[in-house]
Parts: structure tokens; C-alpha cells; sequence
């Protein structure tokens, strides 16, 4: 007798539930799956069916008790008895379909993404679909090429790291929620109290991270630039001439003249001065490491000043063209499998940018270690090299992120940069004077980014080539002073924004915290940063203009609220995220992670209106919001103001009846704030061009305020 086994593959969105197809012989595609014929993998056939993105999620408040469906301080704390799932709305087709395939299923297989991410989109769907005593397996790849498909469709693992993941990423989202739906209602309330109509969303790693920003702000707000002035010697020698500077800084020319003359020297006099020491060593820079996500993300910022979001957007899609490897990995390693195919592939990546080189083919530790290789090896190409019109077919994004990673793996195969440093000390009297020189000897790894980076880092110093002197040897020189102004701190780029998050340890004192911030690897995890950083930003926190970040009035209330809590804390974030850690290999129980987390709800709700009560600038800052977004009467009722809602302007008195509301986008149409003001004081607008109809057919007219509504008005 034989035994059919049914096997149903759930992907997690529909492009790598089509990449696995790809990978077997098709029997059928239905809208809802893909059915494969039977073949050594799959004996009896298999059925791949997908989810897109998270088809299950947590309910809102208002779900548990009628109540939590209004903000109210009263109402607080939001803490369900035991958290409840719902399936989202616009995607109930895919989920009935999905859960009526598992439960006719014998083995299913989580082939969702090999994240924590991945395994509570499994899992949460999996306990929806009410499914049970399933063989649960698990594929666990990093390429999603045919070959690789294939390998890990014949090796499937067991569900125990799986199951583990679940629970870390469980707790996660339960803690995240009950951050979220507490503390967000708390603040707004309060703040709302204090006259200003907005409200705050605030988060277990979101608000640590506005406001680091901000402290750093307030660090360039404050800071006084102050003169300082250097001595620098100009050095004649038989064979030509060359400066230096001495370890010298006074906050006074005075001072520097004072000094001077306690040495019997002064300015633009000649002196005579002896060579002290000359030292020309041969230097080698080794290639960068590869790269993980973070690091990526910050090349492709300060290159061509792509927000860490579209990194990761074109990283997946390079994935999911199976030319890049899997992009959420916080490793710089790979193992010596990744390394064989690479070296054995070279000269062919090599062509693909036309580079010419003899590669070194010995893998080396400072990029070949499997010891450090867990779940991910580092961003690399895959073996598939890309043809021509593969290339071509890639956007301009894309071409450029494939460039970056191709170059930087090509790198490790490259010859050191060498370069001779000449390092001269010229004492005049008893001050001495530091000169460098630089030749370079070998651009090696250098010669792959010379020409495709404009970035500074990675263009070659001018080569400072000095004359030939002797030790001991008498030279002629004159003393100048140099005038310089201390700088403030640069503002973060978004870039940079990466950086701060993995090396939160950095801006703290406490040798203890820092070790914890280390230990971590910061705030949120390389999967979830540029997602956290886009949250900042659609939640009005922070601004980005030409790269540069800034916070705004309303992140700079956020961070005056949360003031001296735990909430602007980046150690008691890195402390929660170890101890999501622990709950993820086993070392740790949820409960008692989300134990502490209620606990500490509890106190935020006690504390936080007597902290707010005492931050003193909270008010001014208030007040300029408030006058930021007052953008002038309303035309309607005459008697409030037409309030900036994001997406739209209100009325303040709509409490009291006015329901006149202005749009920012009619019919597809973006207003200019002229268009806004116009209405505002005229009533009607001069002719806009450009808007369209539900049938997509444009059209030109100007806007009028009707009674309590803006209406368009057609020329005769």
C-alpha cells in the first residue's frame, strides 16, 4: 500500500512562491497557488501557496472592550488578559484559500523569509488556519537560484530553531503593542491637554531613536564656535621644501607669540632647525570588509544619497532576480562554500565590469570565517552571472547596488593598497614640527572604486611627495601662526541614522550600558532599522532635506515629553532586545518578558503627567508648533483657524459645528501652498492645471469655497 503524502510550501508574498516554481516542473497555477508535478524532492507533487506579507495580525483595543475604542487616560492601561489575531480584511480570499491547502495538508513547509519576521508570519498563520498534528520543516536558504532552491528543498530542517524564532518574534510584537497602544495615548492626551491638537505615536525603539537625534541637534543648536590658533613651519632645504605643524594650540595669537618667545623665536623670522627624526615605512590598507546590510546601506547613502528604505527595497529585488545574495544578514563573513563559488566565478565577474587583475584565490579570515556565519553569510553576488541584457533590464538603482556589491567582493580578491609614508620632526629650538608625505606604490582593491564612486572616502589622497632630507640635517625655516574656528558636530545623514542605531553604545558613559549596547549590535536589528527610520518620518518626527536630517517641532515635543524616562533610553531598548535575544535561542521565557514590559506601562502611566508638568520648555515649543500649523481663518465659519491635519486642513471649531475642510491632493492634484492661501483669503483659486476625473481624463479648473466645501469651477 502507498502512502500519499500532500505538502503544501507557504512563501511569504507571491515573487518567491513564483522563484521556488522555477526551481520544479509546474503542474498547474491556480490564483491562489502553484501545484508542482512529482519528482525526486517531491514524490507525490507538492503545493506552493503564499501570503502577502503578514495575512494575520493583532487586534486593535477596541476589539477587546468598547471602551479602549476612545483615548482616554481613564481607560489606561490597554492590557488584554491574552492577545487575540484577526485576519486583515483585504486579504481574507488568501488566507481561506491558504488555510483550506494546510488543512488538507500531511507535511507543511514554512518557506517564508529566513528572519524572525519570517517565522511569525508562518506561525501566526498556521495557528489561524486552526490546523493540527502537521509536520511542520522548515527551508532555510540564502540565494533563491535554482540550485540552491533545490539543495534546500532536499535538506529541509527540523521546526525547533523555527518554533524559538516564533517566540521571540511573538513577544516582540505582543511588547511592541503594549508600548504602543499605551504610551501613544498617554503622551497625545497629555500633550493635548497642554492646547495642542496633535496626537503622538510612540515606540519601544522608535522614540529612543528621535531621540538620540534630537540630542544631537541640541548639540549643533548649542554649540559656539571659537577661534584657536596653530603654529606652522615652512622648512628650506637644499634639495627643495616642505611645512609642517606643531602639536601646538592656543586660544590666542598672544598666546602663541608668548609661547614663542619663551623659545627666543617669533613670527616670519628665520631660524635655524635640525631634522630630529625621519622615519618611511611601506603602509597597506586591506580591502573593506563585505558587507552586511547596515554597511551597504551607509555606502549607498553617502554614494548616491539612497534612503536605507530603498537599499533594502533593491537589495530584495536583486535577491528575488537570484543575482544578490539574501539582503537582511548583519554578518561581514561568508564560509568557504560561498568562497569556492566565488573564486572559481571570478574571472567571469570581473568581465562584467571590465576590471583586469590577477585575483588572489586563498581565502583569507578577515572574510572567509565560517565560525562567524549564523543564520546569514554576508551580502555577496550569487553564482548566476548576469548577461547583458539581464544588466540592461536593471534599473538605474539597481545597476548601482549590483555595482557596489560586485566590486566590493572583488575587492577580497585584490592586491593590499600600498603606499610609503615618509613622517619628518623638525625641531626648531625646542619645538618640534610633524610632516607627512605619501607615495602611493600599489592602488590595488583601490583601482575597482576609482571609477564608480564619488564618494570622498574612497578617492585617492594627492600624493604629497617630499624632498630628500637626512636625520641631523640643518635646515632654514619660518614660523606662521594659522587661525581656525572650532566646528559643530555635523548633522546625520540618513546614512548615518544606521550607524547611530548599530552603534548606540557609542553615546553613552556607563561602561556597563555600553557593553549591553555592543553586545546587541544597538537599536533594532539590520531587518528592521530603515524601517523604523521611515516610521520616524511618516510619523513627522524627524524631516530629510538634501540628506541631511532634522528634527521637527513636533519630534522636538515627543522628546521634551519623554524626557528622563525609559522611553528615551537607548540602554533599556538594547536591554529589551538582549533579552528578546534570550527568548530566541531559549535562554529566556516570554512571560517574563512581558511581565517587566506591563510594569513598566504602569509606572509610565503614573509618572509621566508630573514629568510633563515639569519640563520647562515644552510650552514655547508647544506654541510654535501651534503656530506652524495654524495656516489662517476659516472661510467658512470665520470664526477658527484652518488647522494643518497632514493630509488635509480642519477647521478648530468643528466641535462646535464648522465641517470646512480643505484636501491637500483634489482629484490627483497636490495644492501649492498658493493655491491653499488663496482659498483662504480669496475663496477661489486662479485656473490649476492637471487634475483628473475617475475616468483618468484631465482637466482644468479653478476651486471655490462653496458653504462648507471647496467645489471646482469650470471657465465658460
Amino acid at each position: 500500500m502507498v502512502i500519499q503524502m500532500k505538502v503544501v510550501i507557504l512563501a511569504e508574498k507571491p515573487s518567491q512562491a513564483k522563484a521556488y516554481a522555477e526551481a520544479f516542473e509546474v503542474a498547474k497555477r491556480e490564483k491562489t497557488h502553484i501545484e508542482l508535478k512529482p519528482c525526486s524532492t517531491f514524490p507525490d507533487g507538492a503545493v506552493i501557496t503564499w501570503g502577502i506579507g503578514h495575512l494575520v495580525g493583532l487586534k486593535m483595543p477596541g476589539e477587546y472592550r468598547e471602551e479602549w475604542k476612545r483615548w482616554d487616560i481613564k481607560n489606561l492601561p490597554i492590557i488584554p488578559g491574552q492577545f487575540e489575531y484577526k485576519v486583515s480584511e483585504d486579504k481574507k480570499g488568501q488566507f481561506n484559500a491558504v488555510k483550506k491547502l494546510i488543512n488538507n495538508a500531511d507535511v507543511v513547509i514554512n518557506a517564508c523569509d529566513i528572519d524572525r519576521e519570517g517565522s511569525n508570519i508562518f506561525y501566526s498563520t498556521l495557528n489561524m488556519t486552526g490546523a493540527k498534528n502537521k509536520t511542520i520543516k522548515r527551508l532555510w536558504i540564502n540565494s533563491l537560484e535554482i540550485d540552491e532552491i533545490r539543495k534546500g528543498f532536499q535538506s529541509l530542517q527540523s521546526n525547533e530553531k523555527d518554533l524559538l524564532m516564533y517566540s521571540e518574534a511573538k513577544t516582540r510584537q505582543f511588547s511592541d503593542w503594549l508600548v504602543g497602544m499605551n504610551a501613544s495615548p498617554l503622551y497625545s492626551l497629555l500633550i493635548q491637554g497642554k492646547g495642542l491638537n496633535t496626537s503622538l505615536s510612540v515606540g519601544r525603539v522608535q522614540s529612543p531613536l528621535v531621540y538620540m537625534i534630537y540630542q544631537h541637534q541640541k548639540e549643533i543648536e548649542n554649540f559656539v564656535s571659537k577661534p584657536f590658533f596653530e603654529l606652522v613651519g615652512h622648512f628650506k632645504t637644499v634639495n627643495g621644501a616642505y611645512s609642517g605643524k606643531a602639536k601646538v594650540k592656543t586660544d590666542t595669537q598672544g598666546e602663541l607669540i608668548s609661547l614663542l618667545l619663551g623659545n627666543s623665536l617669533a613670527l616670519e623670522e628665520e631660524n635655524e632647525g635640525v631634522v630630529l627624526d625621519l622615519d618611511k615605512k611601506e603602509k597597506r590598507t586591506k580591502s573593506p570588509k563585505l558587507h552586511s546590510l547596515s554597511t551597504l546601506q551607509e555606502v549607498a547613502n553617502k554614494k548616491w544619497k539612497y534612503s536605507p528604505a530603498n537599499v533594502l527595497k533593491i537589495m530584495q529585488s536583486l535577491y528575488e532576480k537570484k543575482i544578490c545574495t539574501y539582503p537582511r544578514t548583519d554578518t561581514n563573513f561568508i564560509t568557504e562554500n560561498e568562497f569556492l563559488y566565488l573564486s572559481n566565478n571570478v574571472e567571469q565577474y570581473m568581465k562584467l565590469i571590465n576590471v583586469d587583475f590577477s585575483p588572489n584565490k586563498v581565502a583569507n579570515k578577515r572574510y572567509v570565517d565560517g565560525s562567524k556565519v549564523q543564520e546569514h553569510y554576508a551580502i555577496i553576488p550569487t553564482k548566476t552571472i548576469p548577461n547583458e541584457s539581464t544588466i540592461n533590464a536593471l534599473s538605474a538603482e539597481e545597476k548601482n547596488i549590483y555595482d557596489e556589491v560586485l566590486r566590493n567582493t572583488l575587492a577580497m580578491f585584490h592586491n593590499d593598497y600600498i603606499y610609503e609614508e615618509t613622517k619628518i620632526v623638525t625641531a626648531v629650538h625646542d619645538i618640534e614640527f610633524e610632516t607627512v608625505g605619501k607615495i602611493e606604490l600599489n592602488k590595488g582593491w583601490k583601482s575597482l572604486f576609482m571609477q564608480s564612486s564619488n564618494d570622498e572616502n574612497n578617492k585617492i589622497e594627492a600624493d604629497k611627495i617630499l624632498p630628500s632630507v637626512s636625520k641631523d640635517e640643518k635646515v632654514l625655516s619660518v614660523l606662521q601662526s594659522k587661525e581656525g574656528r572650532t566646528t559643530a558636530p555635523k548633522p546625520y545623514t540618513e546614512g548615518d541614522l544606521v550607524k547611530l542605531m548599530k552603534n548606540a553604545g557609542k553615546t553613552v558613559d556607563d561602561e556597563s550600558d555600553k557593553e549591553i549596547l555592543n553586545e546587541v549590535e544597538g537599536l533594532g536589528t539590520e531587518a528592521t532599522r530603515s524601517s523604523i527610520i521611515e516610521t520616524i518620518k511618516k510619523n513627522g518626527y524627524i524631516t530629510v532635506t538634501k540628506n541631511i536630517v532634522s528634527v521637527t517641532n513636533k519630534g522636538k515635543i515627543l522628546c521634551e515629553a519623554i524626557e528622563g524616562t525609559l522611553l528615551a533610553s537607548p540602554v533599556m531598548t538594547a536591554k529589551w532586545e538582549g533579552k528578546l535575544k534570550e527568548i530566541g535561542t531559549g535562554n529566556s521565557s516570554p512571560e517574563h518578558f512581558i511581565s517587566n514590559i506591563k510594569a513598566f506601562i504602569m509606572n509610565l502611566i503614573q509618572e509621566a503627567p508630573q514629568k510633563i508638568g515639569q519640563v520647562s520648555n515644552i510650552e514655547q515649543t508647544i506654541k510654535i508648533e501651534q503656530a506652524n500649523n495654524n495656516k489662517g481663518n476659516c472661510p467658512c465659519c470665520k470664526k477658527g483657524q484652518m488647522i494643518d491635519r497632514k493630509t488635509f486642513l480642519g477647521c478648530s471649531e468643528y466641535k462646535n459645528g464648522c465641517k470646512f475642510s480643505i484636501n491637500k491632493i483634489i482629484a490627483t492634484k497636490k495644492l501649492t501652498e498658493k493655491n491653499i492661501n488663496d482659498l483662504l483669503e480669496k475663496g477661489i483659486t486662479s485656473v490649476i492645471k492637471g487634475f483628473k476625473s475617475k475616468a483618468d481624463k484631465s482637466f482644468d479648473a479653478k476651486l471655490r469655497v462653496t458653504g462648507d466645501k471647496v467645489t471646482f469651477e469650470f471657465s465658460k
